[in-house]
């Protein structure tokens, strides 16, 4: 897959259909992060919108932006071999070897504005990641959402003001991805974290699917990629190899495969998260609380190599959908 393929559009109007292109980038010194989204919501009946999203995180201080147009005043089209993305204020170009986004929003937590680039990383960090198992699953009935990483690993450069503060973005790292489905799932864990120094980064993400009037056990899926190795945890299905615990403010995952064994663990402080509503076409709202500041364990026993752990203590993006907010994690936007 390219960057390109994976970052293009697959919404139709008319149809029950949720998607979203996000960016995020971590200050590697400190715990500060900036966190991008431009979402399309369309319906078979009612209202389809657009939305642009800014979260910003600092130490215990968060803030989170959100503006919604009506579908026909955004703009989601390829241009060469560029994706152009423009919801009200939010631009956002991606192409085969980065992007760039500019904007400003405002809200209760003050204005926010930005101008920023990145590239991917040079290395086999920055080729395109997918967590599921194949290229075919990508556009097929099952699994109903998908979830493509186009730039894994990424070096950001430009700036961001928050509230009258400036924040310098160079040699920050960062990632982008691209997600979509008819709606957001009922309950999901994702994560996403890089360690530049270990030239490693891993992603994970457990969820439920609906069955009939119920929801499934939780699947889960992860990939390490360390230097040119990728390790592969991808049996969807296999849940004799897996144990997912979602215990906010910590997810745990356990994985054994073909690869070896991995434990992944993430915690967030519920302090320094946001919470954001997320529509649905035919379901409620559902709750991210949304953490780019996460505290990271990877403990990884390849099968025929040395084992190895990684560790971040304020690298990881972490979210959590849930039905219900948490009275700790504020605002809610």
């Amino acid at each position: 897959m390219s960057a390109e393929e994976d970052n293009r559009p697959r919404f139709r109007e008319g149809t029950d259909h949720v998607e979203s292109w996000f960016v995020r980038a971590n200050d590697p010194s400190s715990p500060r992060a900036l966190w991008l989204k431009a979402t399309v919501l369309t319906r078979e009946e009612g209202p389809s919108v657009a939305e642009a999203w800014c979260s910003v995180f600092d130490g215990e201080r968060t803030a989170a932006f959100r503006r919604q147009v009506p579908v026909k005043e955004g703009r989601f089209r390829t241009s060469g071999a560029v994706l152009e993305t423009r919801v009200d204020t939010l631009c956002l170009d991606l192409g085969a070897e980065g992007g760039s986004s500019r904007g400003e929003l405002g809200s209760a937590s003050g204005p926010v504005d930005w101008d920023l680039a990145f590239d991917r990383d040079p290395g086999p960090l920055g080729r395109p990641m997918s967590l599921l198992p194949s290229a075919r699953l990508v556009d097929a009935p099952f699994p109903k959402n998908k979830l493509l990483t186009p730039f894994p690993v990424a070096g950001f450069s430009g700036r961001l003001t928050w509230d009258g503060t400036d924040w310098d973005l160079r040699g920050w790292t960062g990632m982008q991805g691209h997600n979509w489905g008819p709606a957001h799932s009922p309950e999901y864990a994702w994560g996403q974290c890089a360690f530049p120094d270990e030239q490693a980064v891993v992603e994970a993400a457990s969820g439920r699917i609906e069955l009939g009037r119920r929801s499934s056990p939780l699947f889960s899926m992860l990939v390490v990629r360390r230097g040119a190795e990728e390790l592969r945890f991808d049996r969807i299905v296999d849940l004799w190899r897996q144990d997912a615990r979602l215990d906010f403010p910590t997810w745990t995952l356990e994985m054994r495969g073909r690869a070896g064994r991995a434990v992944l663990e993430m915690t967030g402080s519920p302090q320094a998260m946001v919470c954001l509503g997320y529509d649905n076409p035919m379901r409620a709202r559902s709750y991210c609380l949304n953490s780019k500041t996460a505290r990271v364990r990877l403990r990884v026993a390849p099968r025929h190599a040395t084992a190895f752990e990684l560790t971040s203590d304020h690298g990881g993006a972490l979210e959590f959908l849930r039905p219900d907010q948490v009275a700790e994690v504020q605002p809610v936007v």
